[in-house]
């Protein structure tokens, strides 16, 4: 694979305009303004016998404005500016590229590198819309510094609202940007933000690569949203859909020249079978240039930080994961199962980003653990800054399905939270949207329920059921954060326990938007509980950038008992101490430390401000002494 990568990386370098052009072709391809006003169109449709310009600045005359054929399938076309020195296509008027094919079909498309695409209320299908207007938002505010302790806030902008509609990106930036700030994250990670016509596919059907959805607003609204982020110190990731694209036709990529190729495999290589979507051909010269440059359009038009790279494992491998488990034997990675264009794709894309901007952070989501994923392109590997620890939250919710309180396993549970490539960091979660989704469930909703609706008031007794959803929602939380990973990871709404699932309005539910929603009132109601799960997320983070233990090497476990049920561990001089016992406190319990001297509760899951009991005396103060105790030098004796 690195040889594979060296030879396309010197191909890049040698091709025409150079690497740097090669990747920002987005300046040259689709349709872009000259210095005269003149508008030049590019397209690549390599099987299209014609192609025309038609919409609104020509009446929708089908035939007037022809492309003119290039070499390798490239098709342009110049429009000379009005008499009145102004572009021939208005600001936000509406466009269609007519390709006719060599059976005869006349086919309307939207080009590929569309910047922006709106539907009509009653329409199916999205136009495109051209778009540039007279005043561009411009952003101030510096890049943050990629942080040493990397705390994502995973979120989707058109649910970030209490009301039952498509939220804005004027909501985010104005009332969650500063709820995100307040929480002590770093990170936020943007779902569904590149164009998808189908809302309940959660942005992962993507139809423009190029344009940001609309259905939150405009660009210049998004470049505002990063910008404020940016001002508040917080990192954007763009969640990027590269593994696949979706299947529509007249607004998507699929059959754009008429062919059933052009930028993917032919089938049935080109088809996933579970996903009904196209895989791209990473070997195609023009299909590289359009997925690199659509990676520095998004750094560079709306100034993401970096991007968290869906459906790695499907792009890995030629059978995409489907009905394949890793065990993690090497033959698993090693082999002609492995799709090598998709690869070396994965490894220059990793490369460019890193190279151009020092800052961006990656991040993969792959389940298959494939070895060297994120290590540096240079040592032979991937590229990737950190990659999803995604059996964590497979892990809680089987536990939460299948076992008694009593019954948990602690040897298994620190495994499977320790249980990484050494060397290569992860980012953990207790859940992400995956569990938020309808089918599934958060953790709240296993641990609670029903009981989230009615017993939820911190003005009654706390119930049996709500006392034991509370307590190890926050447990959970913070025996991930503090031992799972070299990052951090929550989905919107999550760290309060959002008491309902996450459904988009579809025509199973009546096209209801009641589902796709998060209750960001709930938190603002002084009497309810959820306030208390948000406190303690906050301090869970900010704690941990006092201390700063996702930044450390891994935590030394000195414990993992399972008569007491109870996990001790030390990481960047934090002891960390837990009882899941599910009737009993330990009076005396001696616990190991490497670090002598002083130690005092800096962080209590039982205190009253999280809807804890407020067993624990926080002005106790908890002193070494020389007795070696589980592997640690030292040793302490506490309440457990």
């Amino acid at each position: 694979e690195s040889f594979f990568f060296l030879k396309r990386l010197s191909q890049l370098e040698e091709a025409e305009g150079g690497f740097d052009q090669f990747t920002r072709s987005y300046k040259t391809f689709g349709v872009q303004r000259q210095p005269d006003n003149s508008l030049l169109f590019k397209e690549w449709a390599p099987a299209a016998e014609a192609l025309f310009l038609t919409g609104d600045f020509n009446e929708w005359n089908k035939f007037s404005h022809p492309y003119t054929k290039k070499e390798y399938g490239k098709w342009e076309l110049i429009l000379p500016p009005k008499h009145d020195k102004s572009p021939a296509v208005d600001h936000r008027t509406k466009l269609k590229v007519v390709v006719h094919t060599a059976e005869g079909d006349r086919l309307y498309r939207i080009s590929p590198w569309a910047k922006y695409v709106t539907r009509e209320e009653k329409s199916v299908i999205y136009d495109w819309v051209h778009w540039d207007p007279p005043e561009q938002y411009t952003q101030i505010h510096p890049r943050p510094k990629k942080p040493t302790s990397l705390r994502i806030y995973e979120a989707h902008v058109g649910i970030a609202s209490p009301e039952g509609k498509v939220a804005s990106y004027d909501n985010f930036t104005t009332n969650v940007l500063p709820r995100i700030k307040e929480l002590g994250y770093n990170c936020i990670q943007l779902m569904a933000i590149m164009e998808h016509a189908y809302y309940a596919s959660f942005g992962y059907q993507i139809t423009s690569f190029f344009a940001a959805s609309s259905r939150y607003g405009t660009p210049e609204e998004l470049k505002r949203l990063i910008d404020v982020a940016h001002s508040m110190g917080i990192m954007v990731l763009l969640d990027v859909v590269h593994s696949h694209a979706s299947k529509n036709t007249e607004d998507g990529l699929n059959r754009f020249d008429g062919s059933d190729s052009c930028f993917f495999h032919s089938p049935p290589r080109g088809e996933h079978s579970l996903w009904d979507s196209r895989l791209f051909n990473y070997s195609s010269w023009e299909v590289l240039r359009f997925l690199l440059s659509n990676l520095r359009w998004w750094m560079e038009e709306y100034r993401f930080d970096g991007f968290r790279f869906d459906g790695v494992t499907s792009m890995l491998y030629h059978h995409h994961g489907i009905g394949t488990g890793f065990s993690g034997d090497y033959s698993e990675y090693f082999g002609l199962q492995v799709d090598e264009d998709s690869l070396v794709y994965l490894m220059l894309a990793n490369h460019i980003l890193h190279f151009l901007y020092p800052d961006c952070i990656t991040v993969a989501e792959d389940v298959s653990g494939m070895p060297a994923l994120c290590r540096r392109v240079e040592e032979g590997g991937l590229g990737f800054d950190y990659r999803l620890a995604m059996a964590i939250p497979d892990k809680w919710i089987q536990i939460l399905k299948e076992f008694k309180d009593e019954d948990w396993d602690m040897g298994n549970i620190v495994f499977t939270l320790t249980n990484r490539r050494y060397g290569e960091k992860c980012i953990a979660y207790a859940e992400s949207h995956d569990q938020a989704l309808v089918g599934d469930k958060t953790l709240a909703f296993w641990l609670m329920d029903k009981e989230m609706y009615s017993n939820m008031s911190s003005l009654i007794p706390m119930s049996p059921v709500i006392d034991r959803g509370i307590q190890l929602h926050k447990m959970i939380r913070l025996l991930t954060h503090g031992l799972g990973g070299e990052g951090y990871l929550n989905f919107i709404g999550n760290e309060f326990g959002h008491p309902e699932w996450l459904d988009f309005p579809r025509e199973g539910n009546n096209q209801s938007y009641h589902y796709a929603r998060r209750q960001f009132n709930l938190v603002d109601m002084d009497h309810l509980r959820y306030r208390q799960l948000y406190a303690f997320d906050r301090d869970m983070n900010w704690t941990e950038d006092k201390y700063g233990w996702l930044a450390a090497p891994p935590a030394f476990v000195s414990a993992k008992h399972e008569g007491d049920k109870v996990v001790v561990f030390d990481r960047a001089n934090v002891l960390f101490i837990f009882n899941f016992h599910p009737t009993q406190s330990f009076q005396g319990y001696r616990v190991g430390v490497e670090v002598p001297g002083k130690y005092k509760i800096k962080l209590d899951s039982d205190e009253t401000l999280y809807g804890g009991h407020g067993r624990l005396d926080h002005n106790t103060e908890f002193f070494t002494e020389e007795q070696p105790y589980n592997g640690r030098s030292y040793s302490i004796f506490g309440v457990v």
